[in-house]
Formats: C-alpha cells, sequence, structure tokens
C-alpha cells in the first residue's frame, strides 16, 4: 500500500500545538490563559472608544467584541487572532447609527456578515496571493503609526502623574521578559500600576472613566425594520463597505500571524468565520468587526498564545470582567493599558524596513510602494484604502519595470532570393510594453518581405495583438508583407482570435 505524503494539505493546516495538546499540558494551558486574560483587559477601553466613534452606547462595542471573539475562536480559520470590534469598521458604519437610527445600524452588520460569507464562498481570500511584501510592509508600519496616535489622546492633557506610570509599565515590559516567560510581562504591568495606583491612592484616569460598563448578559436582538428593496439599497452600500474592509484588515492580519508563527492558516474559512461572527453579534446587539492587530499581537508575539484556547477565553474573559468584575475592572489607570499598546506598536512596526541600509539595497520602486500604503492609511485611517492604493502603485511599477524588458532586434537578409528584414521581439508583451512596440520598425526603409520572430516573446493582451496589427497594416500601406512566426501556444490562440478585429489597425 502507498504511503501517504508527508506534507499532506491537512498537515500543512494542522496548528500546532493544537488545542488538546494545549489542554494536556499545564504549562501550554496557562499561557493561553493568560494570554487571554491580558487580551481581554486590552480589549475593553478599545470597545469602548470605537463605540464612540460608531455613535452607540459602550455596550454595544462590549458585547460585540465578547461575541465576536468567542464566535471566531470556533469557526475562524486562524488560531489566536483576536477579532473584535474595531475603528475601521466602526468609522465605515457610524453614518448608518447617526441617520437612521439603532435599528437599521445593527441591520448594516448582520447584512455585512452575509457579504463576508459570500465574498468568501466566491474565494475572495485567494487575491491575498496578489498583494506585494512592499504594501504588507506598509500595512504593518501604518497599523504600528495608528496604534500609537490612537493612544495620544490618553497621554494629552493627563495629570503628570500619568507619564511616570506609562514608562513604569514599558520598562516592566521590557526587562521582564528578560527575568521569565512564565508570566505575560503585559498582565504583570497593568496588576503592578494597578495596585500602585491605588495604594497610593493617585488621582489618574482609569477605565471606568471611558463609559459605563454594562451590568447584564447580551440578548437576543432583531432589527425592526422594514424587510423592503428600499431599506436594502439603503443599507447595502454600507455594509458592502464593511465587509471589504473587514475582510481586508483580518486576512492581512491571518498573513502577518503567519509569518510571526510559521504556520499556514485557512484564509476562506476565515473569510466565512467573520461573516458568522459579525451576523452573530448583530443578532445580539454589536457592532461588529474584524480582526484586531494591536490585540492580536499582544496574543501572540507579547503573551505567545498559540491556540483558539486563547482567542476564547480573551472574549470569555471580557464579559466576566465588564460584567460581573466591572467595578474593578474600572480602577485598572488608562496609563497601564496605554503601556501595553505602545509596546505592541514598537513590536509591530518593521524597523527593519527604515534602516539606511535597508532603504540603500531596496529598489525606489518597492520603498515608494511601502511609503504610499503608510501615507494613505494614516491620512485616512482606513486600512483597506491604504492597502489598495499601495496594490495600485506597486502594479504600475511592476508594469514600468517590465515593460522596459521588451526588446526588438533588426536585421537584414539581403543575399535571399527575396530581400528580408527579420525582426527578433523578445520579452513580455502587454499593455505598457507593447504601446511603444510601433515605433520599433523601420517601415520606409525595409525590403518588401519583413519576417517578425516572437519565439522570445509572449503575448498577454489584446493591446498587443493591436499593436501587431498596426505594424502590418503599415507594412501593407507601403506594398509589403509581413509574417509573424514563432509564437508559443498561448501567444498563438490570442492572436488569431482578435487579429483584425479589433479595429485598431489603421
Amino acid at each position: 500500500m502507498a504511503l501517504a505524503p508527508p506534507n499532506t494539505d491537512a498537515d500543512r493546516y494542522r496548528p500546532e500545538p493544537t488545542v488538546l495538546q494545549a489542554l494536556r499540558s499545564p504549562k501550554l494551558l496557562t499561557r493561553e490563559v493568560l494570554a487571554g486574560l491580558v487580551v481581554g483587559l486590552a480589549l475593553i477601553p478599545e470597545a469602548i472608544s470605537f463605540s464612540i466613534i460608531a455613535g452607540v452606547d459602550p455596550r454595544v462595542g462590549l458585547f460585540s467584541s465578547f461575541v465576536m471573539a468567542v464566535t471566531i475562536a470556533v469557526v475562524g480559520g486562524r488560531p489566536a487572532m483576536i477579532s473584535a470590534a474595531t475603528g475601521a469598521v466602526a468609522l465605515v458604519i457610524a453614518p448608518v447609527a447617526r441617520e437612521y437610527g439603532f435599528d437599521y445600524f445593527i441591520a448594516t452588520v448582520i447584512l455585512a456578515g452575509l457579504f463576508q460569507i459570500v465574498l468568501g464562498a466566491l474565494g475572495v481570500a485567494k487575491l491575498m496571493r496578489f498583494i506585494p511584501r512592499s504594501v504588507m510592509i506598509g500595512f504593518v508600519n501604518s497599523l504600528a503609526i495608528l496604534i500609537f496616535m490612537a493612544q495620544l489622546p490618553h497621554l494629552i492633557g493627563v495629570p503628570w502623574l500619568v507619564y511616570p506610570l506609562v514608562a513604569a509599565g514599558i520598562l516592566i515590559m521590557v526587562f521582564m521578559p528578560k527575568l521569565t516567560k512564565v508570566v505575560p510581562a503585559p498582565l504583570v504591568a497593568i496588576v503592578l500600576i494597578t495596585a500602585v495606583t491605588l495604594v497610593m491612592a493617585l488621582n489618574v484616569p482609569n477605565v471606568g472613566d471611558e463609559g459605563e460598563l454594562p451590568k447584564s448578559l447580551p440578548e437576543l436582538f432583531i432589527p425592526n425594520i422594514p424587510l423592503t428593496w428600499e431599506t436594502f439599497t439603503t443599507i447595502a452600500p454600507f455594509s458592502l463597505a464593511m465587509a471589504v474592509v473587514g475582510l481586508l484588515e483580518s486576512l492581512m492580519t491571518a498573513k502577518l500571524v503567519d509569518e510571526i508563527t510559521d504556520t499556514h492558516s485557512r484564509k476562506t474559512r476565515e473569510a466565512l468565520g467573520q461573516g458568522t461572527a459579525n451576523i452573530l453579534s448583530g443578532l445580539f446587539g454589536g457592532m461588529g468587526g474584524c480582526a484586531m492587530i494591536g490585540q492580536t499581537m499582544i496574543n501572540v508575539k507579547a503573551s505567545g498564545a498559540r491556540t483558539r484556547i486563547s482567542t476564547f477565553l480573551a472574549g470569555t474573559f471580557l464579559l466576566i470582567l465588564v460584567v460581573a468584575l466591572g467595578d474593578i475592572v474600572g480602577l485598572i489607570p488608562m496609563a497601564a493599558l496605554v503601556a501595553v499598546m505602545v509596546m505592541v506598536s514598537v513590536g509591530t512596526f518593521d524597523w527593519h524596513s527604515i534602516r539606511p541600509s535597508t532603504l540603500k539595497r531596496m529598489p525606489l520602486g518597492e520603498t515608494l510602494v511601502m511609503l504610499s500604503t503608510v501615507a494613505v492609511v494614516v491620512a485616512t485611517s482606513n486600512l483597506a484604502i491604504g492597502v489598495v492604493v499601495g496594490v495600485i502603485v506597486a502594479a504600475l511599477v511592476f508594469a514600468r519595470r517590465v515593460a522596459h524588458f521588451a526588446t526588438v532586434e533588426r536585421s537584414l537578409d539581403d543575399g535571399a532570393a527575396v530581400p528580408t528584414a527579420n525582426y527578433r521581439v523578445n520579452g513580455e508583451l502587454f499593455f505598457a510594453s507593447s504601446n511603444d512596440l510601433t515605433t520599433q520598425f523601420a517601415y520606409a526603409d525595409d525590403p518588401e518581405r519583413v519576417v517578425i520572430d516572437m519565439s522570445g516573446s509572449h503575448i498577454w493582451d489584446a493591446s498587443t495583438v493591436a499593436a501587431l496589427d498596426s505594424i502590418t497594416t503599415k507594412y501593407e500601406q507601403r506594398g509589403k508583407r509581413v509574417v509573424i512566426e514563432g509564437l508559443n501556444e498561448a501567444s498563438s490562440r490570442i492572436h488569431e482570435r482578435l487579429a483584425g478585429r479589433l479595429g485598431g489597425g489603421h
């Protein structure tokens, strides 16, 4: 009996360690539990602030984060990634709550989840392969900048005691991992700074100042809206924008975690999982969301979590903390959480990408793509727009670079029975490289017979066929005959299908 290949698709996507392995190992389980606790604490002020951005009650963001994290832990395709209420999604759907009310707002979230399931089923996750590395670096760097900028309101116009507390938290997270990694450094920083603040009765902003925490569990919520075509056309544009932004941020974050952990994840399953999580979030009165890069970095990088347990517990701890222990959680100083997020920002940024030695070696086009992505994301606070612009710039840079690879070589065969001009075309021929192809031929000086050898090239699009038609027409107008030879099979098919039928030969 033949043995199965060692690297099957199932092996490729099998997470290490698995949930069962973590449950059987006290060390791994402790790491996952503590990571979930740290992330749960970090989610609280974020969820409250994103609720404010969206123009809804803080409990909407908190309940959404709970439902998203717990759901994606079960149905998502990237273990240890954190999904919850996010600023990107809040910005997209904020106008709905403001202009149409809360019921339409929730309907928008549910419809966005349905759109994500449809997009996931259509294989939109596979488009991730077309995002270049330079865009990915720009995505990471711009996220780091946005995470840092989000902390500035907590550092401006605050009591001076906030600054030494933030500095102390950063020092704890820098030096503690050198002593021990048994307990996540962010958790130690939060506990110690909270203890110091309470013991010394320091008057500094705390989590309770961010908004009122809920006292009850989330309940099923069915939006009261008319099920009409007019309602659909009203909310669909916002839902589709939320679906695209959420998927893009989630899939980019999943790709980043893949690189950090040297593992593979199921991107299509992640897309379907995000849709499911958003639908359930809406049905429980939540604002929806997507993957969170900052909290994911706390979970994966700072705390070392690797399984779905940490994601599930992050949502569970969040609910327990805000409902059962809300009074205690409200006492945590914002300085502690700001210190954690500042360290996440520093750890997320790809410092290697801006070193002078790296910039000197890197092609100018690659650097331009990275900087374009960063500039647009920071200017718009919208990751989706930044990534799309980065991909467009990368495509233009690539097209310009490849366009120069197409060359035409000319030689004359005067000794033949019929004097012949031989042209050899080399390189990839598409709209960028074939536009000036017509200028490479000596129409007036060539003899009656012209042979164009295409064996060293490949035709990719109609623009190239149109260029060849134009060349043939220019020679025919001078009473000269053109022979095109050496086309490979794929080029021959597109040439036979389109030659003489594009209407642009003259």
